[in-house]
């Protein structure tokens, strides 16, 4: 049996917020003693489709209760996803309809089990009780929260203060939210630092339903792959949870030392005291920060994708990126022949550019290389004599190979793949 010093060295791992340690700590020997698990509640609005790993530092710690022995609740907001959480938001969020929210949670559910134990974890639905609420029942529930407790929400006061308008169902939010831990009589709220305020929502409002207060824990919000920004797909610096075994790693391995360290912390089951003798390791020069790169690259891929396609992105990254040497694989397509032909033409026509700006860009910035050579003219014209081939490599991670042939002549199918 974990002692619950052990569980909550595991569990405060990460996290920022956490109201109150010492109620965390009773509630988990309470129960323990009783022989059984907490209940601990996660809610996802499935506003995109897409999870990336700035999503799964909650999961994760979901994960952590999870191998505990503690009830984890997956709560997809299907009712209040309609609504649309308004933190941070400067404005009003556009409303999803219920075909997209539901769409959007199939996908949700997919990608969390890459991490969660499917058997042992429950989803809800939180239209289940939300939708069942009369008018009545939202009346002397909204009667419990005050306008002024709502406008304490930073983002709220900078709207208001700003003469930008605030939606009445905004204001439900966080009060649909609260109902969801009174429904599943939650022992534990997680979320980001930026639910805070909801989940402390939450919390008061079970105290004045006669419920015992859930614990709030909030995590991180991850940087992205620049270190400097929230990972973010708007922003291009995102690792998303089913992007590729191969594209995962390289990704990773291309963020920075330091930041190295939090992926590690939030990112992985690593327990805080092997991080601890990790980094004394690398700090007293007995383990090299690039191969302690390389083990969190494939612990994340493979966490994700499973240990043989870990173990192969780690070779194909050694081979192409360390070794210089061509990947097994490589895209082809196959491109008119011709006189010759504007390179930055041709690297949008085979989709390694999306636009001529952005070709001569990877051109000037040495990012282009035909045949293992860079190349440094923008407006560089290629010759494309039918039955020739160029071994194209875009940045780090991108190969093609591109075949010209002329009308009616042999070609392989553009985007195949040969080894």
């Amino acid at each position: 049996m974990v002692s619950v010093k052990e569980q909550m060295d595991l569990l405060l791992k990460g996290c920022v917020d956490v109201v109150r340690p010492e109620d965390l700590e009773a509630r988990l020997a309470q129960a323990q003693g009783e022989g059984r698990g907490l209940v601990v509640k996660v809610g996802f609005d499935p506003s995109a489709p897409d999870l990336h790993l700035g999503h799964t530092v909650v999961i994760r710690k979901m994960r952590h209760f999870q191998l505990l022995g503690h009830r984890v609740v997956f709560l997809i907001g299907d009712f209040t996803g309609m609504i649309g959480d308004p933190t941070g938001k400067k404005a009003t969020r556009p409303q999803l309809s219920r075909e997209q929210v539901l769409a959007n949670a199939e996908t949700y559910k997919r990608q969390i089990f890459k991490l969660l134990d499917a058997q042992e974890t429950v989803v809800e639905f939180n239209s289940r009780w939300l939708a069942a609420l009369t008018s009545e029942d939202w009346i002397r529930l909204t009667a419990k929260v005050t306008v002024a407790q709502m406008l304490e929400r930073d983002d709220f006061a900078k709207r208001l203060a700003a003469g930008q308008p605030i939606a009445l169902h905004e204001l439900l939010y966080p009060v649909a939210q609260a109902y969801d831990s009174v429904a599943l009589r939650a022992d534990v709220e997680l979320g980001g630092t930026d639910q805070l305020f909801n989940l402390l929502v939450g919390r008061d409002l079970m105290e004045k339903v006669g419920l015992p207060p859930q614990i709030v824990m909030t995590l991180p919000l991850l940087p992205g792959l620049d270190g400097v920004e929230k990972m973010s797909k708007s922003l291009g610096n995102y690792v998303a949870v089913e992007d590729p075994p191969e594209e995962m790693f390289g990704k990773l391995m291309s963020i920075s030392d330091e930041l190295m360290w939090l992926y590690w912390e939030l990112l992985t089951d690593l327990s805080p005291g092997d991080l601890a003798t990790l980094k004394e390791r690398v700090q007293a020069g007995g383990e090299h920060p690039m191969e302690v790169k390389f083990q969190l690259a494939r612990a994340i891929t493979r966490d994700f994708h499973g240990e043989a396609a870990a173990k192969a992105a780690e070779e194909h990254f050694r081979r192409v990126h360390q070794r210089r040497e061509v990947p097994e694989e490589v895209q082809e397509v196959t491109l008119p022949a011709g006189q010759t032909q504007l390179l930055s033409k041709l690297l949008v026509a085979s989709g390694l550019a999306s636009s001529h700006a952005e070709a001569r860009r990877l051109i000037t910035q040495g990012g282009v290389r035909l045949d293992g050579q860079t190349v440094a003219d923008p407006f560089l014209a290629l010759p494309c004599a039918a039955g020739s081939e160029v071994l194209v490599q875009v940045g780090k991670r991108r190969f093609a190979r591109w075949r010209f042939a002329s009308p009616g002549g042999p070609a392989a199918p553009a985007g195949g793949a040969s080894s």
